[in-house]
């Protein structure tokens, strides 16, 4: 799997959001988004296409996203919990619980995701 950086991921999240762009129109984007200057946003794409993460296609420098935006997050949730805590996905949770302020309404959407997949284990 790909490690992208905070930067290369501002700059996947905008192929995600509006698919494949030529790099100018990043560029733009990016302006608007981090105030981040022409030479910053190219060498970021390039950071990323030297990794695998973008493809670039001529003619007028298209990038392509070469990976999904839930690999990435699947890849960046193991690290942060392998990482922090060990590995383990019950004190992953049992920490963002007590450091969270989680509303009535998102408890009851968290219990909702564990009964689906629950229901979906034993199937």
């Amino acid at each position: 799997m790909v490690k992208l950086f905070e930067s290369e991921i501002k700059i996947m999240e905008v192929l995600w959001e509006k698919g494949n762009l030529k790099a100018t129109d990043i560029v733009r984007e990016m302006v608007k988004r981090t105030n981040w200057n022409k030479n910053t946003t190219y060498t970021v794409i390039k950071k990323c296409i030297s990794k695998g993460a973008i493809r670039r296609d001529e003619p007028g420098f298209v990038c392509v996203p070469l990976v999904k935006k839930a690999e990435i997050q699947e890849y960046e949730t193991n690290e942060l919990i392998g990482r922090m805590f060990g590995g383990s996905i019950s004190n992953f949770i049992s920490s963002f619980f007590v450091h969270s302020h989680l509303s009535d309404k998102e408890i009851e959407e968290i219990e909702a995701m564990i009964k689906q997949h629950k229901s979906e284990e034993t199937k």
